[in-house]
């Protein structure tokens, strides 16, 4: 599949496009990403002039190598400088993985006071920033990565940030992109410690299989973490019949969590390094995102 296509065509995610022969360097042998990305992910080029940069100054920003159940995984953290013990947003990755752009994401939501940590989802299964196909990124990582693993990554996310002495926990938040929004439903179901959650695109079915039991739109009733969506009027991969579904299952839950919909915008609205990204409606969805982190005490 082409970059160009990513956004606007449909994707069975169950059953993803044959995947193209390895990326140069890609080993099934050496699986195990030993660091982050540099830049962008090679299958998100090329880049698009409109892609924001934001700096490090007043911020204290690192790669690291996070411990897990069965190792360790990358992941890059941003925080203030200044001392103190600073809310948590854990910061979720599109299917591109932890690259420039989550990287960045992290960057904003330091500059706004938070410790931001974005852990490399994908490391077990390949290092997705060296493949050129989005067919071989799906087949070959996405459709193998279980939700029991995610959601044991990113409590293992959690416990870092508590145990750096500068992250304070008890107001904690997730914020996820694309492959990411599903995940803010996946793990707001999971983590009833988590305060609230933003889910920018997330898939809401058609993703069910033996390592990823259920969609959101099948627990929608039962969170209890308000989750806001954020979606797009425009998208092949999430259509209006199953919104409205989600709307309805929420409703039920009690949770307070909500779905706002971006008329006559793409999936990606928010991914300012690519043809989908609409600066109106990412603006807007920011502040969005602020204010709902902010009122419900992250």
């Amino acid at each position: 599949m082409k970059l160009m296509d990513y956004g606007r065509q449909a994707i069975d995610f169950c059953h993803p496009p044959a995947a193209a022969e390895p990326a140069a360097g890609f080993s099934r042998r050496g699986f195990v990403m030993g660091s982050l990305a540099s830049g962008f992910a090679l299958a998100s080029q090329p880049l698009l002039a409109q892609a924001i940069s934001t700096d490090s100054q007043g911020l204290v920003v690192a790669e690291l190598k996070l411990l897990v159940a069965d190792g360790q995984i990358p992941a890059y953290v941003a925080r203030p400088a200044k001392p103190g013990k600073h809310p948590v947003i854990l910061v979720v990755q599109e299917i591109f993985g932890v690259h420039e752009h989550i990287k960045d994401m992290c960057r904003r939501f330091a500059k706004l006071g938070y410790y931001a940590i974005a852990p490399e989802l994908f490391a077990r299964q390949g290092d997705v920033s060296t493949m050129s196909d989005i067919g071989t990124i799906l087949s070959e990582v996405v459709a193998k990565v279980p939700d029991a693993q995610v959601c044991a990554d990113l409590d293992a996310a959690v416990a870092f940030a508590q145990a750096s002495g500068h992250a304070n926990t008890s107001r904690l938040g997730l914020v996820g992109y694309c492959w990411g929004g599903r995940t803010a439903w996946i793990y707001a179901r999971h983590n009833p410690r988590l305060k609230a959650a933003v889910a920018y695109y997330g898939l809401l079915d058609g993703m069910k299989s033996p390592i990823k039991p259920l969609d959101p739109v099948d627990f929608g009733a039962e969170i209890k973490v308000p989750v806001l969506g954020l979606y797009s009027g425009i998208d092949a991969f999430v259509k209006p019949e199953v919104v409205a579904r989600m709307r309805g299952e929420i409703a039920k839950s009690g949770s307070g969590s909500e779905i706002v919909v971006f008329p006559n915008v793409n999936h990606g609205f928010n991914a300012d390094y690519r043809p989908t990204y609409d600066k109106t409606a990412a603006t807007y969805a920011w502040k969005l995102t602020r204010d709902w982190l902010k009122d419900h005490g992250v």
